[in-house]
């Protein structure tokens, strides 16, 4: 299955040993436009970092954990250059609009048509498909 992936929910699942399992099967083609992939690198540490100030994560764990979770990210997640979807952003910002800052997901699902995984109630009704985790999992398992 090709999907467009949101920064958010792709930080949230990394952090997840459930999260990283679905990420790591052959089914799912991920994609993530180029902005994205920045945000999710960024906000990556920063939420492993508090983890580790709040005592959630020792901080040998917590390392071990973002260095997996680099590690899978960019081996399962093609990152999408501008170019490819830069074309969109007009009407991407117009589907996206209590959001705008996060018209690349939307431009880059327009672009390679595709659905996004996400659970930002910011895109949904953006005309495009949209998964959450759970449907994405009941999906793939069903296929099975």
């Amino acid at each position: 299955m090709r999907i467009v992936v949101d920064a958010n929910i792709l930080i949230a699942e990394l952090i997840r040993k459930r999260g990283r399992q679905l990420i790591a099967r052959n089914e799912l083609e991920l994609y993530m436009a180029q902005e994205a992939w920045s945000e999710t690198t960024y906000e990556l540490n920063k939420r492993v970092e508090k983890m580790i100030a709040k005592d959630i994560l020792s901080s040998s764990i917590g390392k071990n954990l973002l260095s997996d979770a680099i590690s899978l990210a960019e081996a399962k997640v093609t990152i999408i250059p501008p170019e490819v979807y830069s074309g969109f952003e007009t009407i991407a910002r117009r589907r996206i609009p209590r959001d705008p800052n996060d018209w690349f997901t939307v431009a880059l699902a327009l672009a390679i048509e595709v659905p996004i995984w996400t659970t930002d109630r910011d895109f949904f009704g953006c005309g495009i498909a949209t998964w959450t985790t759970d449907t994405l999992l009941a999906h793939l398992d069903n296929d099975n």
